[in-house]
């Protein structure tokens, strides 16, 4: 499984933003050290296998966030915020005005968009967001914790916020992902 190298860019472009490229281009430089995927230039278009993502996000959580791994939550926040605000890639996903729509069909294209593999399917009831996520082999709690703060985050710039719980989780042995959103007005 791949994702999109956006994940990447934005990630580089919230952490210089809040360490400084100076940071960055010496976290950078280490981290190709213990691994030579990391030397290669990275482009929004670039396929990640998945596994490197994560071990860019854990040798992170080290190096800037003593080691706190409950960053991931914040990484998928600010995820969302770069490529859905006014000026990021995937503004466009932004435009629907139905809260229905947004989740039911917005959310799911916007995991297409960053992974190869995998599906999504969501839908809202009772003012709760039901998101599963099927079709995927990846085993680690927090790279779930990712996913669930950048839907939470979406969710919140459409004007919602939420409290997010995981309900089933691959990592823990369940066949899927299932997160859910109690829905409240901003």
């Amino acid at each position: 499984m791949n994702a999109k190298g956006i994940s990447y860019v934005v990630t580089k472009a919230n952490m210089t933003a809040a360490f400084g490229e100076e940071r960055w281009t010496a976290f950078m430089a280490k981290l190709a050290e213990k691994d030579k995927y990391f030397s290669t230039v990275i482009m929004s278009i670039t396929p990640i296998p998945v596994e490197k993502l994560i071990v860019l996000f854990d040798e992170m959580c080290k190096e800037f966030f003593n080691d706190d791994k409950m960053q991931y939550i914040k990484f998928g926040k600010g995820g969302a915020k770069g490529v859905l605000s006014p000026d990021g890639p995937y503004k466009s996903f932004m435009l629907t005005k139905d809260i229905k729509q947004f989740v039911e069909s917005v959310l799911p294209k916007i995991w297409s968009m960053y992974f190869d593999s995998g599906v999504t399917v969501a839908r809202l009831e009772n003012n709760v967001a039901h998101i599963k996520i099927t079709g995927i082999q990846i085993k680690y709690t927090y790279f779930e914790y990712l996913i669930m703060g950048y839907f939470q985050q979406a969710i919140k710039m459409f004007g919602k916020k939420s409290i997010a719980k995981k309900v089933r989780s691959i990592a823990s042995g369940n066949e899927d992902i299932y997160f859910t959103y109690e829905l409240k007005d901003s």
